[in-house]
């Protein structure tokens, strides 16, 4: 006998998980309850987090893969299990993972590296970026071309936010050799169809990275699913600390590539005549690591696999509905890409508003956003702007937050108009 029986699904509890967050019960300017609407710029870390780093510094302290003591053995193994960590969550190899400060450190060191690796062959080549990159996606590929002669290319945004792929057409070509493109825009919330992009780097025997500083928390990732040489996210944007990221390359790639930084740990032999290097990943963490922000990010994406990820997505993908609906409800109000999905984030200016002004007096009220080019500044100078105000969820923001949020920013349009 078949079972008929539907099956209900509880929806996801966003105000339980509050509790894990200490920090989203305090109140600001007195006795203002914080609203913390600036989840693009950095989560804010639940318990089990901020518990993993006082333990790590309560027992198990030490300088990693050079003491030969019981303590610096454990310290060891708690780090290189973190890459066994992030490994399985994005997809990869543990080999393949590579340990640095953030997203713009991992750019930073596949540009200075794969440029070195290429030499001179990247005379009058071409690089290819989109209008919406991070300033960390543009500057260092801007370098790359000042010192190589190679040409820096830009795909086009449409006025709805989506990149224009007709473009990315006629400019991935055979004189491309790098690619490198966001995945969700920290400006615009807008999720690019990056399979596509690497797909075309690969057909035009280009490598590409994508930066995956906003995707990683509110989508599921895997790497070789995308088809990607590189991806790049950093962690304190997936409830883990600040100063630590993770650069992943392919392995084959990785091992063709000389190191960025040069000192301990990422040698095997020095003489002042001669220095040989470290197997990838080792050769690209010179000195000693940021240990404790490893554990943090192992025991974050442990933390954060412990939830429904599907249910985690629907509830945020409600919330960012609710959002744009409550801001499309302002009069004078211009959202940043009108006509794409937003991820968790959106960017809008008020007519007769100053997006600075805007962001002082909900901060008074308790509102925390974020306001200014959002390190996108030509980005920006395409929709016509210099600044816009910004806010953007997490698993644990909720509809009372989005009513406060609602609430302060009527009440600030009619004070500032």
């Amino acid at each position: 006998m078949i079972n008929t029986q539907t099956i209900v699904r509880e929806p996801f509890n966003a105000q339980s998980l509050r509790a894990q967050f200490p920090i989203l019960s305090r109140t600001v300017h007195g006795s203002v309850p914080l609203v913390y609407l600036d989840n693009a710029a950095t989560s804010q870390k639940p318990l089990a987090v901020i518990n993993a780093i006082a333990e790590y510094y309560k027992h198990s302290n030490a300088n990693v893969h050079r003491g030969g003591h019981a303590v610096g053995a454990e310290a060891t193994a708690l780090y290189e299990d973190a890459r066994s960590v992030v490994a399985g969550f994005i997809g990869a190899q543990q080999n393949e993972i590579v340990f640095t400060k953030g997203t713009t450190e991992g750019i930073n060191l596949v540009a200075s590296s794969w440029a070195t690796m290429m030499g001179s062959s990247l005379r009058g080549r071409s690089i290819v970026i989109t209008e919406m990159e991070h300033h960390a996606n543009i500057v260092p590929w801007q370098m790359v071309c000042e010192r190589t002669g190679a040409s820096l290319r830009v795909i086009r945004v449409n006025e709805d936010g989506t990149l224009d792929l007709e473009h990315a057409k006629t400019l991935i070509d055979e004189t491309v050799s790098f690619v490198s493109i966001v995945h969700v825009s920290n400006t615009l919330g807008v999720t690019n169809d990056v399979r596509v992009l690497c797909s075309m780097a690969r057909d035009a025997g280009a490598f590409s990275l994508v930066d995956g500083a906003q995707s990683i928390v509110h989508q599921p990732i895997n790497v070789k699913d995308i088809g990607c040489d590189f991806f790049v996210f950093s962690g304190h944007k997936l409830y883990a600390p600040t100063g630590i990221g993770v650069l992943y390359g392919r392995a084959d790639v990785l091992e063709k590539m000389p190191p960025y930084q040069g000192g301990g740990a990422m040698i095997t032999s020095v003489t002042f005549e001669h220095t040989s290097y470290n197997d990838a990943p080792i050769r690209f963490e010179a000195g000693t690591p940021n240990m404790e922000g490893a554990i943090g990010l192992a025991a974050a994406i442990r933390w954060f696999s412990t939830l429904d990820r599907s249910l985690v997505c629907e509830h945020e993908h409600a919330l960012s509905l609710r959002m744009i609906s409550d801001l499309k409800s302002i009069d004078g109000m211009r959202l940043l890409g009108p006509g794409v999905e937003h991820a968790g984030i959106a960017s809008f200016v008020i007519e007769g508003v100053h997006a600075q002004d805007l962001g002082i007096l909900l901060d008074e009220q308790g509102v925390a956003i974020r306001t200014g080019h959002h390190c996108t500044m030509p980005l920006m100078r395409r929709f016509g702007v210099t600044s816009t105000a910004r806010a953007s969820i997490a698993a644990y923001t909720t509809d009372q937050d989005l009513d406060a949020f609602s609430t302060a920013l009527l009440r600030t349009v009619r004070m500032l108009r």
